[in-house]
């Protein structure tokens, strides 16, 4: 598996970040879906992440918004077929040296608690829950997580 800094407006990401529209959608309803739109996502302050298989085809994906204050982890996302190998971990540590060398120390996400596997996921990788953060409300669907620059 291939990572790599991409832009996300090629068809294949595209269609990999339609997936998880899908797969989030199926969890909870649009108004505790916190998604970036893809003029969002192709903002300067964005990091966007890709996994490729051994053919080339895009199998997960993230993105980083780095502000002053923090970066938000956006849109982490391995398909199914992709999952157990070890991609969201290495896509999440390539956004946070980003990050780090962008000059941030704090990262930040919200995910759901249908989510138990990504949860546990974060927690391993050294975040912590903590409650609402930026322009985030209090949502009994939502899991907020930080996790300071080692």
């Amino acid at each position: 598996m291939n990572i790599a800094f991409e832009t996300p407006d090629q068809p294949d990401i595209i269609a990999l970040i339609a997936d998880l529209d899908a797969y989030q959608l199926t969890l909870y309803p649009p108004e505790s879906v916190y998604a970036l739109d893809m003029a969002s996502l192709k903002q300067p302050n964005v990091v966007f992440a890709v996994a490729r298989d051994a053919a080339g085809a895009a199998v997960g994906c993230a993105a980083m918004v780095v502000t002053p204050e923090f970066g938000e982890i956006k849109r982490m996302y391995v398909r199914p077929e992709a999952r157990g190998q070890g991609l969201a971990r290495r896509v999440l540590g390539m956004l946070e040296r980003e990050a780090a060398a962008r000059g941030c120390t704090l990262y930040t996400l919200e995910t759901g608690p249908s989510q138990p596997e990504a949860i546990a996921l974060y927690e391993k990788l050294g975040y912590q829950r903590c409650g609402p953060y930026g322009g985030y409300r209090d949502d009994p669907l939502s899991v907020f997580m930080r996790k300071t620059a080692q």
